[in-house]
């Protein structure tokens, strides 16, 4: 299959000193948290960075998108939390997007909790298989072939795959839907973010949220994006994304919209979501 979106959109961003590694997280579904993880780890690989997606959610939407197999057998994210199996030996290539690879979730994942709770340090799965990877770190430890950015896809849920990401993770990348209840539920995530940085991971930081499914004609989005800018200010993208059929349909054709449908609303905010986290830059 041609490798469609390797074009660069644009003028490519420069690429982060280290691999940033994002986790993608809000136990509240619905909220365009797969959606939002894979059209920018899209944009930002159209926009010439290496991009790893790790799908640990048990329904495997980011592996459906993505256009990688999943069905069981398929060496995944299970093999790799579960058995110790390297991250070299799971990691696929993206045959839609050049410089995009991803990590699949099988239908095995979703007995990954408990089988992870007997686990010594069932906590730091994820984080250790990271960290033996040679293409993560830094520009002199990993080289030009180094990601530049690993995004975590979380289940809807606060259990211990999450919990591997977010030990794994320094960066917090929290999609926020644009309705009355968006901020419901947002208080028990960071209640556990600031958690995991007292007792597992110092370094986590809540860096990016995104505003998605914004109607800019109702007063209720305006209101909802007010409210979230005051409360968190420049960890918001100025990008919100919009509602879109197209963004919705991409999935069922096993792509993002970022070549499903290139000049689509929604493509092109997920496209400057992308070039925002890049000029934005790692927290210090």
């Amino acid at each position: 299959m041609a490798r469609t979106g390797g074009l660069h959109r644009g003028s490519p961003v420069p690429r982060p000193d280290a691999t940033r590694v994002f986790v993608v997280a809000n136990q509240k579904g619905g909220v365009g948290k797969t959606t939002s993880a894979v059209n920018v780890a899209a944009g930002l690989a159209q926009l010439g960075q290496r991009v790893l997606v790790i799908d640990l959610d048990p329904q495997g939407n980011a592996s459906t998108a993505l256009s990688v197999e999943h069905h069981r057998g398929v060496p995944s994210t299970y093999d790799m939390l579960v058995d110790g199996v390297p991250l070299t030996d799971v990691v696929s290539t993206c045959a839609e997007v050049a410089n995009l690879w991803a990590v699949p979730a099988t239908i095995d994942l979703a007995g990954a909790e408990i089988e992870l709770v007997s686990v010594v340090a069932r906590e730091s799965r994820l984080q250790k298989a990271l960290a033996g990877h040679p293409w993560i770190g830094s520009a002199a430890e990993a080289g030009e072939e180094r990601f530049d950015y690993v995004f975590v896809d979380c289940p809807p849920s606060l259990g211990l795959l999450t919990l591997n990401a977010l030990v794994a993770g320094r960066e917090m990348f929290i999609p926020i839907q644009a309705e009355y209840y968006a901020l419901e539920g947002l208080g028990q995530l960071l209640e556990t973010v600031e958690m995991v940085r007292q007792h597992l991971n110092p370094a986590l930081t809540v860096s990016t949220i995104l505003l998605t499914m914004y109607d800019a004609r109702t007063r209720l989005a305006a209101g909802v994006s007010e409210e979230v800018r005051s409360h968190f200010g420049d960890q918001v993208l100025a990008t919100a994304v919009p509602r879109s059929v197209r963004v919705s349909e991409a999935p069922s054709y096993g792509q993002t919209v970022m070549t499903y449908d290139p000049a689509s609303a929604g493509a092109l905010s997920y496209l400057e979501a992308a070039r925002e986290i890049a000029r934005k830059g790692a927290p210090r």
